[in-house]
């Protein structure tokens, strides 16, 4: 008999699937023998000592060719989350060790130091948190996302932010300043208002009243903000889409973007669980409506339809966010708009005199 499927509290799945490259596979079953499971799992933290911390891609589909990750794994635990299939390269499984067992790039304000001073280095704005989120939790002990703005801040470099934990209001000392010279821009996720859905779906993430807190907290400043909303999820939030632009205008965010939820590799079957526990009347409903959008599968990963879809749903869904965004008076969302790359400087290297 195949074992129950005992919740973790605070954390987004409670399973552990084999990762798609794991020669072997194991299934849990009972035997008789009773066990007492443990209703929490604590985090793990590995140090990974990192030869390169800048990662450059050539997708259209985002407006940025850098990137700088000081975190592998996320304890937000969001049971979507599309980074989760990249825990299988360290042979670890997208699901519960995505959340609990966590590698941190320890060296990582050291390496970006050096790639930066690299002779021939042409700056573009670093997207710093993108795979996973900077701000974590995790950060809050190992503080390598401020060592990484504070080096950042010391070459003149511009960065671009997006995080759904309110610990970046924490580093508004860095964050003022670079947006002094416009070397910096934030956008915060913001996926639901809902307290009890946003608990379930991202156990360890900022709550939604936090996040527009942020949003106003750095509007005031004069730090530059957007909301992205993301992922919305058929049946599930995405009815939610114009009042989320509209809360977030509100708290002063002046651009904006979406995401359809993308579910590639091993989040598929995650996010198919979650679903079967927390909307079991509805799961077959909001399945269909992805495969919809993403040509009969449960993801489609082509450039320029993995981030929107296609379809009937896909387009209501874009038709809707262009209509409360022109009624709202948001700008077209740029997250590298008006960020200066000319100021550029690393310390100690001579300047052109012309």
């Amino acid at each position: 008999m195949t074992l129950p499927i005992t919740r973790i509290r605070g954390r987004g799945t409670a399973i552990n699937p084999d990762n798609r490259f794991a020669p072997t596979r194991s299934e849990a079953f009972d035997d008789g023998w009773e066990q007492d499971v443990p209703p929490t799992r604590a985090t793990e933290v590995r140090q990974e000592i990192a030869k390169s911390v800048l990662t450059r891609n050539q997708s259209p589909d985002v407006g940025f060719d850098r990137s700088v990750n000081p975190y592998r794994g996320c304890e937000h635990g969001c049971i979507y989350c599309f980074a989760r299939p990249s825990h299988a390269y360290w042979d670890l499984s997208p699901g519960i060790d995505f959340e609990t067992r966590l590698i941190a790039k320890t060296n990582l304000a050291e390496r970006l130091e050096a790639e930066l001073s690299k002779p021939g280095y042409v700056p573009q704005p670093i997207a710093l948190g993108v795979n996973t989120d900077a701000y974590q939790p995790l950060e809050r002990e190992q503080r390598l996302t401020r060592q990484a703005l504070e080096v950042l801040l010391r070459f003149r470099h511009p960065v671009h932010i997006i995080t759904k934990g309110s610990l970046v209001l924490r580093d508004l000392d860095l964050l003022v300043p670079l947006a002094e010279q416009r070397l910096v821009s934030v956008s915060v996720s913001l996926t639901t208002l809902d307290d009890e859905l946003k608990r379930t779906l991202e156990p360890r993430a900022a709550s939604p009243s936090a996040r527009l807190r942020v949003l106003c907290t750095l509007h005031q400043a004069g730090v530059p903000v957007s909301v992205m909303c993301a992922p919305m999820i058929p049946m599930i939030n995405d009815m939610e889409l114009e009042r989320l632009l509209e809360a977030a205008r509100e708290a002063g965010a002046r651009s904006a973007g979406y995401v359809l939820l993308r579910l590639p590799h091993e989040v598929a079957p995650l996010f198919e669980q979650w679903l079967g526990e927390h909307f079991p009347q509805r799961a077959e409903h909001v399945l269909s409506l992805v495969r919809q959008s993403r040509g009969g599968k449960a993801y489609d990963s082509r450039f320029g339809s993995r981030m929107r879809g296609e379809g009937q749903f896909a387009e209501l869904l874009a038709q809707r966010f262009r209509l409360a965004c022109r009624r709202l008076g948001f700008e077209r969302r740029e997250q590298n708009q008006g960020l200066d790359c000319s100021r550029f400087a690393p310390p100690g290297r001579q300047m052109n005199l012309l």
